[in-house]
């Protein structure tokens, strides 16, 4: 009699504590922006949370090694918790320009971009919660491109502005690389979306 292996579906609850940390370093960047004092101090709870995103991730690495049997490809396991991962390095990123540039007046645009990230690493939970239950995991990857598409204007028009008004070079330099960093995060959103959706419609 053949005795079926079962897959580890533990990797759902991994994925789901990757998530939740996520957007606890999404919300420190908002609040960051939101009131810009002790700078320092919440930079430095981001790189505590980036760190244990780091872990996670190895954690998520290492029992993907370990696993016979896993629930989707182990290839898309990969991508995706490197692809989550690398949205968090971004913000921890952020965070980093505000210190190490000495950036005192951060613009507008910065606090907006922030809650885009926010929006995302939300909607990037609930996907991925959504994974397990067979829910509407492709609905919440929509509004995340949808976000994206946001940012990404936000970016081009902050910039273009930034050029046309920073008499500065060296301040121009800052403020655009801290934009083009922000955005980035919102891609990097977007790819683990992209992940999700690829998940979604291989095992359909």
């Amino acid at each position: 009699m053949v005795r079926l292996i079962p897959k580890d579906v533990s990797f759902f609850a991994m994925f789901s504590e990757m998530s939740s940390n996520l957007i606890a370093g999404a919300q420190v960047l908002v609040d960051l922006f939101a009131d810009y004092r002790d700078v320092e101090v919440k930079a430095a709870e981001i790189k505590r949370i980036e760190r244990v995103a780091d872990e996670l991730t190895h954690a998520i690495l290492t029992k993907l090694n370990q696993t016979f049997i896993t629930p989707f490809d182990r290839e898309d396991l990969h991508r995706l918790a490197s692809s989550l991962d690398d949205v968090l390095d971004l913000i921890h990123a952020a965070g980093d320009r505000m210190v190490l540039y000495k950036i005192t007046q951060p613009p507008p645009a910065a606090a907006e971009l922030a809650r885009l990230i926010l929006l995302q690493t939300q909607e990037l939970q609930l996907a991925v919660s959504h994974l397990q239950k067979n829910g509407d995991v492709l609905g919440h990857c929509v509004e995340i491109n949808r976000l994206e598409n946001e940012a990404d204007q936000i970016a081009r028009e902050t910039i273009a502005a930034l050029f046309e008004r920073e008499k500065d070079p060296i301040t121009l330099i800052k403020i655009k690389e801290l934009i083009e960093v922000l955005e980035t995060a919102t891609d990097k959103a977007e790819d683990a979306a992209n992940v999700l959706e690829t998940v979604v419609l291989k095992n359909a």
